[in-house]
Formats: C-alpha cells, structure tokens, sequence
C-alpha cells in the first residue's frame, strides 16, 4: 500500500493570532482527508490516514436484487458468485453490497461523514426504484488507516523480543503482523516503516493504538542496537498486547 505517511499540517486557531494561543494544546491539524484533529494527542508528530471505512445499515424492507440490478446505474449481479447485488458511485467514491434481506455494506469512504452521505445515496437509489424503506442501525464495522514512520524498522528484533505478541513469517508475508489489546485493533508493520491499522470502530482508536505502537518502533528502528531484555522491558510499559490466538494441534 502506497501510504501518504505524516499529514501536511494546517494550524487552525482561535483567537488574535500565533502569539496567543499555545500550540500543543489549543491548534488544530487538518489531516490528509481533510479532518481536524487536536494535536496534543499526536506526540508522534504523525497523524495516521484513514484509508478506508466499513460501514452497515438495515434499510428494513426486503429487496428484489433483480428488480435493483436492471433499475440502477453501474450496478452488477451476479447471484451464482454473490448473494448480493453490487453498486458504485463516484462522490464519494464508494461501493455498496446490497442483500435481499435489506441489509447493506458500504465499503471504501475515507471518513465517517462520507460513508453515512453514501450510504444515504445508495438508499436513495433504491427508493426511487420502488422499494420505500427505513435507514436504521447505520454502524462503521471496520477503519483501516496508515501511515510511514519514515525510518526502517528490525522486524526480526521486534519478532523476537515480542515473539508472544506478534507474527512474523518474511517467506509466507513481508509486513510483521501485531496484536494489539486496547485498543483491539491489528497493526501490520513493514520494514520500511510503513504501517497500517484496521479493525477499529472509531478513527480515536486508529489514533491511540498508532501512539502506543510509535515509542516501540523507535526502539526498533535500524541502526538503534539495544539489548533484548532492555528492549522488552521497556516497550512493555508503552504497548498493551494480548498474544495470537494459538492454533490447536
């Protein structure tokens, strides 16, 4: 994945100008899709990007998928590979999975507000063919964000120390995948110091786990030889970890 690492930053303020407001606390930074986020919550001086936005929604009606694939634009159906019929829009760029129980998957929004505006359309979409409805139980299921640390990171020194916490098979996949327990969320760490999140609910939770993870890969950054029990007793304190699920013999 092709990450656009640190967010360019924009300091937003209120008040009479720089001199007045203090940095760290009251500015704001506008991220890459062009949210703002309160800086003194990003020690790192990184703001991870979201890439993309899982979200669900019950339109409470059951839909005739035909009916929906022959009325819509850009719309496919294919019910011997998919139980679902698939629709995409443009703005926001999004695609929708939309099921014969009324259920509906919006997949690829960049923010909470543009899946829910999609979302929107999509129902809309389907009103307009016939088929009045409901919109209830919007929920964001999945957040997949990432960022570049912008230094090489010693995944087998990070594999090892850690080797209860994480996988890390080079042969079988590049990135080193780590298991993080609150927030639950799953990092996977590359070589290059790029580094993607997902399963969060919230971007707060892409937010926190990245600065949890951030004072770990400094420790790991190549270049930076440190003893493995240093190591781990340190990065203890900064990362809350739950092991791998172990597989049964």
């Amino acid at each position: 994945m092709d990450n656009q690492g640190p967010a360019s930053e924009v300091v937003l303020s209120a008040g009479a100008g720089p001199s007045t407001v203090k940095p760290d606390t009251a500015a704001l930074v506008q991220s890459a899709e062009g949210a703002l986020v309160d800086r003194s919550k990003h020690p790192s001086g990184i703001v991870p990007t979201l890439q993309n936005i899982v979200a669900t929604v019950d339109l409470g009606v059951k839909l005739d998928l035909k009916a929906i694939a022959l009325g819509a634009r850009n719309a496919e159906y294919n019910p011997k590979r998919f139980a679902a019929v698939i629709i995409r829009i443009r703005d926001p760029k999004t695609t929708a999975l939309i099921f014969a129980s009324g259920k509906m998957v919006v997949t690829g929004a960049k923010s909470e507000d543009s899946a829910r505006v999609a979302a929107r359309k999509f129902a809309k979409t389907i009103a307009r063919l016939g088929f009045p409805q409901e919109f209830k139980d919007f929920k964001v299921q999945n957040i997949v964000g990432s960022c570049d640390v912008k230094f090489p990171i010693r995944l087998e020194g990070l594999s090892y120390t850690h080797q209860l916490f994480c996988s890390y098979e080079p042969e079988l996949f590049p990135g080193l995948i780590y298991r993080m327990k609150q927030p639950k969320i799953v990092l996977l760490i590359f070589v290059s110091g790029k580094v993607v999140l997902t399963g969060a609910k919230t971007r707060d939770q892409i937010y926190e786990a990245f600065e949890k993870i951030y004072p770990l890969l400094k420790q790991f950054k190549k270049g930076d030889v440190e003893a493995p029990a240093a190591a781990a007793s340190a990065s203890q304190d900064a990362v809350d970890v739950a092991p791998p699920a172990i597989p049964a013999a």
